[in-house]
């Protein structure tokens, strides 16, 4: 009995080490990647090895938050003076008396809200697109980027009745 168990452990082995045997993959799970960038903004990336990318993140939305509330600042500044200026009162102080108009502050406080909510929708989509490109690079962490993959563009000009013709040629090349 132990003779035709050590063949069998031996034919295993020795079918596990040859290549027609399956090769487990490690893979990554997009959800699992996916939830770890909406609880923290680049987890998803530190999760897929992809750590060049978390400085893009917190750069990106850092300056994004930065310019909203520069704005934010701003457009309180000028809501401010324009409330000084059309209140009627003439003990309140209007730091911009000789500046500005009634219609130029109006044009600015408008201008600085509207770039404040700009700051603030591009930082909601920096940290969405933080979540997809987590999921996709989970999605594609195994896949197969060697040198029987190309794609080739190149200009091309072709002559068609006395006439040239400008064209992009596109080769791609998929060889196994």
């Amino acid at each position: 009995m132990l003779p035709i168990r050590l063949i069998l452990f031996c034919k295993l082995l020795l079918y596990s080490l040859s290549s027609n045997a399956q090769i487990l993959e490690h893979t990554k799970s997009p959800e699992k990647a996916s939830i770890f960038s909406a609880i923290l903004p680049g987890a998803g990336q530190i999760y897929n090895e992809k750590y060049w990318k978390i400085p893009v993140i917190y750069i990106g939305m850092g300056t994004a938050l930065f310019i909203a509330n520069w704005n934010k600042n701003e457009y309180q500044q000028y809501r401010t003076a324009l409330a000084n200026k059309t209140d009627g009162n003439d003990d309140t102080v209007d730091l911009y008396q000789d500046i500005y108009t009634e219609s130029n502050l109006i044009t600015m406080k408008n201008y600085h809200r509207k770039n404040r909510d700009l700051g603030y929708i591009i930082t909601v989509g920096i940290y969405l697109l933080n979540i997809i490109d987590a999921s996709v690079d989970s999605h594609l962490f195994n896949f197969n980027v060697n040198n029987n993959l190309g794609i080739r563009i190149q200009p091309q000009i072709s002559r068609f009745q006395n006439n040239n013709l400008y064209a992009l040629s596109v080769t791609l090349n998929l060889k196994k």
